[in-house]
């Protein structure tokens, strides 16, 4: 079985009317269906149906344990396509006092984030395969704080990024 892509991700939420308007003011999703206690959204540079389901189990559900006390998913993580849709994201992510870190990964230049349950998140930008150095692939060893303003320097703002992971064909 050859998975191509996630095509979704559902969640367990306390209020769905929260969520919703969480994602929808931070990282641009949109509704695509509602009803009492769900809702489905999609991402706006997506052909999904839709790319993050919510489902409400109320306010007394308590915090998830994932990775402290029990096992569990980490993060989901979304591709933007450029460093300046990344910069715009920040904003937004800030602005919701949502931000929890910035990474750089080399490949990979990441924001972390929670939502207002605390189920974490990343956004990202890929480097194209055809800006990939031996250096940028060597320094996925060690994380570094994302310095944005100096890869939008070294890039660009509007630079398309790579898409799932940048593998260059030669170095």
């Amino acid at each position: 079985m050859p998975v191509t892509r996630l095509n979704h991700a559902v969640l367990y939420v306390r209020d769905v009317d929260v969520s919703v308007a969480f994602y929808a003011s931070t990282l641009g999703f949109r509704t695509v269906m509602a009803m009492p206690g769900a809702a489905f959204l999609q991402a706006s540079g997506s052909n999904n149906d839709h790319d993050l389901g919510l489902f409400q189990i109320g306010a007394q559900a308590g915090p998830s344990g994932a990775g402290r006390t029990t096992v569990g998913l980490y993060h989901l993580a979304w591709e933007v396509d450029t460093l300046d849709e990344l910069a715009a994201t920040k904003g937004r992510l800030e602005a919701a006092g949502a931000m929890v870190g910035a990474t750089d990964h080399g490949t990979t230049k990441a924001l972390y984030a929670k939502d207002p349950d605390g189920i974490e998140f990343e956004v990202s930008w890929l480097v194209p395969a055809s800006l990939l150095s031996q250096e940028i692939l060597d320094s996925r060893e060690s994380m570094q704080p994302l310095n944005l303003d100096a890869e939008i320097e070294r890039f660009g703002g509007q630079t398309a990024g790579g898409i799932g992971i940048s593998i260059p064909v030669q170095i």
